[in-house]
């Protein structure tokens, strides 16, 4: 009996302690056990056969229920042959009058009150040990069954306690994006880690989790070890991809995918869901890093079904695919985009505007050799003034002089969130946006950079004089400045689609019309921004104290030769061939680049857009727009869609909630707020599949970001979890 209860607690423990391991089916189905059991022991019992001579013996019982069959015969007491009555026994008395109730012989003489005693016996007699033997099995407080169920009950509650406060303290260190462990966690160490110190925090300020955690806890149940913690971030990692695709609720969802390798030098791929959620809002959820052995497309392919197949996705519900334009990625014949749209062929492929955008502005720039050495001097500037900390204390405490100076002479603007520190800020090829706040700092730190330089070269240092000398005759030159001021305006042109472009709130539509707003403004600008430009320049020329060339003269580029030159002016080398060519470069491939909105998919799309009251409805590129969706229309559908849209629009333009819309995104809220994507579902299952279309990977980006700065140097073996 004792082992059999010990197996059961032991079970019961086991089951509680793995967290999450055991369904809640498997819980009912041991409930419904445990209750038949217990259904056949109460009808044994109601039945049990009072004449001594015709019941079982209690060997024929089964040993988990014979200390019930005795406790039950107990309670009804000896049995009277005549009229077979159980009259209720007094266990007080037991030892002191009971015929044959402890003896094999029986007691039969009862005149004899010597022989009663006799019987009875010492303590360790027959008789007093059977007396006991009863008294303990009546006495159900100190059954072995419920001592152990206590202890199961206490233990359980130690041990969530111990649980919750280990789970604590790994969700705040990867919300925060902490390490979890250091090279020394002895007892003796000043810094036993976070995980440990946070977890010690703990046990410091609550008295509960005090009594149950690190010395206190169980040897083999402290929950400390690095095992466990990996175990415990598993878990965590596992409940919130859960979370997502329980929020996803069999919605259409878009892939986004990049890859890059880490600081352990392994070949990683991020992975972005992209879905509209049940209140119209557009989510991207990060899904998990996952290792490729390389980067071919077919390596990418499997390790995308392996992620669909964990998680129990179907890749039909796949509605578009958001890549960087990479050629493993976009490739026409055997690229990861192909491959998936030969399984799915409703899964359009949607090139990262933000990286179309990079790639238009700054590249293309760069093919004039002279923006091309204009950024290389950028790169040098930045490199000479930040090469060692002493310079940038240099830089700043002269920019402080100067700003102090100039907002004495009250020329510098003053107010709140102005003129704070600074420094000159590193381009990068692949940060959206860096280019471009280069440029403002070199030029908002003009005149202290200037003086950095000059006392790099007065300082006679060897180490960077040659490129301080360079650097210092190059930005002090006209053609420096109006390069400086003119990719100036180029970037700051489309600065704000830069920024458009990395926000999750954006849709296609959206984008659509800031891209053409941006090259409406690239030709405005080539047409009737020169002039302005040209003053400019020239005005900060004469600030400085830099030659102004006259725009009469001739040009002749230091790379041609003097005799073979066409003979131009300054003020044609500079409108046309740097101001005019890199304009219409810049249009040419932002036309080029963003071709995919000028698709009939894009442009059917647009059709749902309430701006100006619904002004782009088209009811005949709607319905087209549905047909690019055979997997979510059919023949029947088709027809419905087509005389919902004249119900639908009637409605929308009569509506004053409506009328004052920008955005399908906004559409999408507006109409589940109001109840009317049930009413009108076709049309809303359109909007949906429009605002899942991604427009930029930027989610995927921060996650490799963010995982440069978990998985650093010191923790380059930390696991992909």
């Amino acid at each position: 009996m004792e082992r059999y209860f010990k197996r059961r607690f032991a079970s019961t423990t086991s089951s509680s302690d793995n967290v999450g391991s055991s369904s809640s089916r498997d819980v009912d189905i041991s409930r419904d056990v445990d209750s038949s059991k217990e259904s056949e022991l109460q009808d044994i019992l109601a039945n049990l056969i009072a004449d001594p001579g015709l019941r079982p013996q209690m060997l024929d019982y089964d040993p988990n229920i014979r200390d019930e069959v005795r406790r039950a015969y107990l309670q009804k007491g000896p049995c009277q042959p005549k009229d077979h009555t159980f009259p209720q026994i007094d266990l007080s008395g037991i030892g002191q009058g009971c015929s044959d109730a402890f003896t094999e012989m029986g007691f039969r003489n009862l005149k004899k009150k010597d022989k009663i005693r006799q019987h009875v016996g010492p303590v360790g007699s027959v008789h007093n040990q059977s007396r006991q033997y009863c008294v303990d099995l009546m006495n159900q407080k100190q059954h072995i069954r419920t001592v152990l169920i206590k202890q199961s009950e206490q233990a359980r509650i130690d041990y969530r306690i111990c649980l919750t406060a280990s789970l604590d303290c790994v969700r705040f260190l990867l919300r925060q994006g902490l390490p979890f462990r250091v090279h020394d966690e002895s007892d003796t160490s000043s810094n036993k880690g976070n995980y440990l110190e946070l977890l010690q925090f703990l046990v410091d300020h609550d008295e509960k989790v005090k009594a149950v955690v690190l010395e206190n806890a169980p040897g083999n149940l402290k929950l400390i070890a690095p095992k466990i913690q990996k175990d415990l971030v598993n878990t965590c990692a596992t409940e919130t991809i859960k979370k997502i695709i329980k929020d996803m609720d069999s919605a259409f969802f878009s892939l986004l995918v990049d890859e890059s390798r880490d600081v352990s030098v392994k070949e990683q791929m991020a992975v972005v869901f992209c879905y509209v959620d049940k209140s119209g809002d557009v989510i991207e959820r990060f899904v998990g890093i996952q290792h490729v052995s390389d980067t071919t497309s077919n390596s990418l392919k499997e390790a995308i079904d392996t992620l669909f197949a964990r998680e129990e996705l179907s890749i039909s519900m796949l509605r578009g695919q958001g890549y960087d334009g990479a050629s493993n990625m976009k490739g026409e014949f055997n690229g990861l985009k192909t491959q998936i749209l030969r399984e799915n062929p409703c899964a359009y492929y949607i090139h990262c505007f933000a990286h179309q955008l990079q790639l238009a502005l700054v590249a293309v720039a760069k093919g004039n050799a002279d923006i091309a050495t204009f950024f290389t001097s950028c790169n040098s500037l930045v490199n000479i003034v930040g090469a060692s900390c002493k310079r940038r204390d240099i830089l700043r405490d002269q920019l402080q002089k100067d700003v102090t100076e100039a907002v004495e002479k009250d020329t510098f603007p003053t107010g709140r969130g102005l003129n704070q520190e600074t420094c000159l800020k590193r381009p990068g090829d692949t940060r959206w946006n860096s280019h471009y706040g280069t440029l403002l700092s070199i030029i908002f730190m003009f005149k202290s950079v200037v003086k950095v330089l000059k006392f790099i070269i007065e300082d006679g240092s060897t180490d960077n004089l040659g490129e301080a000398n360079r650097s210092l005759r190059e930005i002090q030159s006209f053609e420096f400045v109006f390069h400086l001021f003119f990719m100036r305006s180029i970037l700051g042109a489309t600065n704000d689609l830069s920024q458009a472009l990395q926000r999750k709130d954006q849709d296609i539509e959206n984008v659509m019309t800031l891209v053409k707003v941006c090259k409406d403004q690239l030709q405005h600008m080539r047409e009737n921004a020169f002039e302005a430009l040209l003053d400019q320049v020239s005005s900060f020329c004469a600030k400085h104290d830099i030659l102004v060339p006259n725009m009469d003269d001739a040009y002749v580029a230091q790379w041609r030769s003097h005799r073979r030159a066409p003979i131009i002016t300054h003020l044609h080398h500079y409108r046309v061939d740097i101001f005019i060519q890199i304009i219409e470069w810049q249009l040419a491939e932002l036309n080029r680049r963003f071709s995919e909105v000028n698709t009939e998919l894009l442009l059917c799309l647009t059709c749902l857009s309430p701006d100006d009251s619904f002004i782009a409805f088209d009811k005949q590129k709607l319905f087209r727009f549905a047909e690019f969706y055979p997997q979510d229309f059919n023949s029947r559908d088709l027809l419905a869609l087509e005389d919902q849209l004249e119900i639908y629009i009637t409605h929308m333009r009569t509506m004053t909630d409506f009328s004052q819309l920008k955005g399908i995104g906004r559409l999408a809220r507006k109409m589940v707020e109001k109840g009317l994507h049930r009413t009108y579902n076709y049309v809303y299952l359109l909007i949906s599949l429009a605002l899942t279309l991604p427009v930029a990977i930027a989610s995927v980006e921060r996650a490799f970001s963010a995982m440069n700065i978990v998985k650093g140097p010191l923790r380059n073996r930390m696991g992909d979890q």
